[in-house]
């Protein structure tokens, strides 16, 4: 998933991170207006995509203009928005859905590596149940690459690394000449990490490593040469216990081949979390504290009874509310939630839950979602 936001907003394509979702999800001055779509990323499927999304965004300009709540100025501000939204739209780039917000004074362009529902919304704040779903099945990752002069730190994903620039990264330094009449003495060039000036500037991509992952923890992978690795362990616990990748050459990118280094890591750790989740959820069958469907699994979150919550990647499925239990329903029904998946998984999140998403067919069992309980 990637995305954009500020008040002249930004491109389609950056991460979306703890600190931007926790400011996507504060009050806004009313009206929050957002705007979600379905989007495709082929021909023909796409084909349609730029009329529907012009359609849309015609809707959600005649509920602010029709809204007696919205004062004149905040009408014409909030249209000029979603009119600027639309120009910053990448169609030709489109993922599986598309989420623009926009209130008084901003704008925010979101794509999304998920479905979402097609919908226009008025309200005091943003609807992000969809872009927090789609961040937590994306199944975020780090990824140090360093050099004895260059430190990168990446964004990871399914199926894109970017470079992550904010607080110190990326770290450089100049190297020290060579001192060539030590090498002739001696008759070998000593180790550039042996050097203090080294170890000192690893010291300090340890400390900004440090920073980034007390603010944003996810798993971490770190690309180096064997010194540097080895140096860099001495220096950092999370670089110690985080999976090493043995190349050097990546610290200034690019972000594909950095990616395409990572790849068997990754995957190596997203199957053994499967595994892992997997394992869990029988535990949690034998001692009765499991829960398996879009109901169950709905109540006990909504209840804080849950404490991870496994859902299937593609699952989706409309429900409405019949007071008692959510039952199925046809998208377009009187109350039907065309994304139950999503807000289950928000609230999971909100609640303190875990959230893993597994393959297809996964929880076949289990009517493609479960849950292990707290009690």
């Amino acid at each position: 998933m990637s995305g954009g936001t500020s008040s002249e907003g930004l491109a389609m394509h950056s991460p979306l991170s703890p600190a931007t979702l926790a400011d996507l999800r504060r009050p806004r001055h009313y009206p929050a207006v957002s705007v979600l779509m379905p989007t495709h990323r082929r021909e023909p499927d796409n084909a349609q995509d730029a009329v529907r999304l012009r359609n849309l965004i015609a809707r959600a300009k005649d509920a602010v203009q029709s809204d007696p709540e919205v004062s004149r100025a905040d009408r014409i501000d909030v249209v000029e928005h979603l009119d600027k939204a639309l120009t910053e739209v990448d169609l030709v780039h489109a993922e599986d859905g598309l989420a623009i917000f926009a209130a008084p004074g901003e704008h925010q362009v979101w794509s999304l590596d998920r479905t979402v529902p097609e919908r226009v919304l008025l309200a005091q704040t943003f609807l992000t149940r969809n872009l927090i779903a789609a961040q937590a099945a994306d199944q975020p990752y780090w990824v140090l690459a360093v050099s004895a002069d260059h430190a990168s730190l990446w964004n990871g994903g399914r199926e894109r690394v970017t470079a992550h620039t904010a607080g110190a990264f990326p770290m450089t330094r100049s190297l020290p000449e060579p001192d060539i009449e030590r090498e002739e003495q001696i008759g070998d060039r000593p180790s550039t990490f042996n050097d203090e000036e080294t170890r000192r500037y690893m010291r300090e991509v340890a400390d900004a490593l440090g920073s980034v992952l007390a603010a944003e923890p996810r798993p971490l992978y770190v690309v180096a040469e064997a010194e540097a690795l080895t140096v860099l362990d001495d220096m950092s616990p999370a670089a110690k216990e985080a999976a090493h990748v043995l190349q050097g050459g990546l610290s200034k990118g690019p972000a594909e081949a950095v990616r395409q280094a990572v790849e068997d890591a990754v995957r190596e750790r997203a199957e053994q979390d499967v595994a892992d989740v997997l394992g869990e959820l029988d535990a949690a069958r034998g001692r009765r504290a499991f829960a398996a469907g879009v109901d169950e699994v709905w109540q006990s979150v909504v209840e804080g009874r849950a404490a991870v919550v496994v859902i299937e990647d593609n699952f989706r499925t409309t429900v409405r509310d019949d007071a008692d239990h959510l039952v199925p329903a046809a998208s377009g029904d009187p109350g039907a939630r065309d994304d139950i998946v999503d807000e289950i998984a928000e609230q999971a999140l909100d609640t303190g839950a875990r959230v893993h998403f597994v393959p297809d067919g996964t929880l076949a069992d289990s009517d493609h979602l479960a849950a292990v309980l707290r009690y």
